[in-house]
């Protein structure tokens, strides 16, 4: 090995060393900036060292390198227009498109390869670097197609409802039986572009008719097993092209991805296959409805919403999808900042699943630059309600439905925020409309309850007024 090539590795090992610190930053709110800046350093020395051993290999044509060039600038470009434009509500849907991104590419760095290789009848795809081939084709073009898919239903391109009809699941199985006898036959030495460009497409299928049925409910658990799934592929493709830093780097995403795909499952307490086999669907179309059973709910305006917060002890701010939709963060931390102001003790208790992607409240609220030791995990949230005067939920809906407690619902087991455990509960909601279970929310008629309607932001405006009026009198 010369010289040069050390160093390669050498960086190499230094970015896979600034990943694994960047990662384990990220595990906490607090530190989680500074491990994104500290991976992004890392990725930067990774593309460095690649780029020096390319040029120093020159074995790229200068058209290879204006490829290369264009496609830099045009990713680059891409990348920045959307870190400034795209809203913190469409991080969920942009997180599915990096995914897409992060498995197409992957997949088809091995096509390239194998195009490459098969028309000399293969003497370089050796039984290490086929299986690593088909594996990443495999997985790569699952996520491409599946992200997709998802990144669609959680813009309303794609039904948010479950999709399926009569025979789909008949013909995904068909899909997956061809796509394993197309790998079989590439594996046992049939070196076919054409029988790889099958395989590609009946996974694109595959991939599709994953996804399409899992319900709105569900996306979070999927963003995060899709994320492992281009981690996987993008490991696959280090192997395939023998470079270390893509398998450090893909690994790391994929089993953490992993991690965090069965910590959202056990959020809901549902198994990951569960959810793959189909999801239990949305309510974002779902009708209104008047209460549970036909049960009264009780209405509230800001004026009278306040003196109740204003002259509590303790206060619990419960944020869920509909917080991010109207982009409230800044509107809740100036109600809070007003409470404080009185003495009122101020938390948040934080689902792991609400909202439309893993740790999508933390984003909001960290955004808004509340204090970190405020943002409480169910775990520690739950036994604090009992001792809490005014728990205030904003647009959270199965998250906090009473009927997870019980047998024979869409979320019966499902961990919910003990928030009907609080002395009083006020619900900042538009409507009565079910959540993305499509189950009314037995909440909103407990005796306890009352239902301040309007928009998150509308709401908290009010509510920070009425309370800034009863500090003036």
């Amino acid at each position: 090995m010369s010289g040069f090539d050390a160093t390669v590795r050498i960086l190499y090992l230094v970015a896979a060393a600034g990943f694994v610190v960047g990662l384990h930053l990220m595990s906490s709110t607090a530190t989680a900036r500074r491990g994104s800046r500290i991976s992004a350093v890392a990725m930067a020395v990774a593309v460095g060292a690649t780029l020096a051993f390319m040029i120093h290999d020159d074995h790229v044509r200068a058209a290879g390198w204006a490829v290369l060039a264009a496609g830099t600038l045009i990713g680059a470009g891409s990348g920045l227009r959307m870190a400034r434009r795209v809203k913190l509500t469409d991080i969920p849907q942009l997180v599915s498109l990096f995914n897409a991104a992060g498995g197409g590419a992957a997949a088809l760095v091995a096509i390239s390869d194998f195009v490459r290789l098969s028309p000399h009848g293969g003497p370089g795809l050796t039984s290490r670097i086929l299986v690593a081939t088909i594996l990443d084709v495999v997985i790569g073009v699952i996520t491409f197609t599946g992200s997709l898919v998802a990144a669609g239903k959680l813009q309303g391109l794609v039904s948010g409802a479950p999709v399926i009809w009569p025979g789909s699941r008949v013909l995904n199985g068909a899909l997956v039986a061809g796509s394993t006898v197309m790998a079989g036959f590439i594996l046992a030495g049939t070196y076919s572009n054409a029988l790889l460009a099958g395989l590609c497409v009946a996974l694109a299928g595959v991939g599709v008719l994953l996804v399409l049925p899992i319900g709105g409910a569900d996306m979070p658990v999927v963003i995060s097993l899709l994320n492992a799934f281009t981690g996987t592929a993008v490991a696959m493709a280090g192997f395939v092209i023998d470079n270390s830093a893509l398998i450090i780097a893909g690994a790391l995403v994929g089993a953490s991805g992993t991690i965090l795909t069965k910590l959202m499952a056990d959020a809901m307490n549902r198994p990951v296959l569960a959810i793959v086999a189909g999801g239990f669907g949305t309510g974002d179309s779902a009708p209104l409805v008047t209460g549970a059973g036909g049960a009264s709910v009780v209405a509230v305006n800001a004026d009278d919403a306040a003196i109740s917060l204003a002259y509590a002890s303790k206060v619990v701010f419960v944020p869920g999808y509909g917080l991010a939709a109207a982009q409230a963060q800044h509107e809740v931390r100036a109600l809070a900042d007003l409470l404080e102001e009185r003495g009122v003790e101020v938390t948040y208790a934080i689902h792991q699943v609400a909202g439309r992607m893993p740790g999508h409240m933390n984003v909001l609220l960290a955004e808004a630059d509340v204090p970190y030791p405020q943002l409480k995990e169910m775990s520690e949230a739950n036994p604090e309600f009992s001792l809490t005067d005014v728990a205030l939920v904003i647009g959270a809906n199965d998250v906090v439905n009473p009927a997870a407690r019980r047998p024979g619902t869409a979320i019966s087991g499902m961990p919910i925020l003990d928030v009907d455990q609080a002395r009083s509960v006020i619900v900042i909601k538009r409507s009565m409309g079910t959540g993305y279970s499509g189950l009314e929310n037995e909440l909103y008629t407990d005796p306890k309850t009352r239902m301040l309607f309007a928009d998150a932001k509308a709401g908290l405006a009010s509510l920070s007024a009425a309370v800034k009026e009863l500090v003036g009198t």
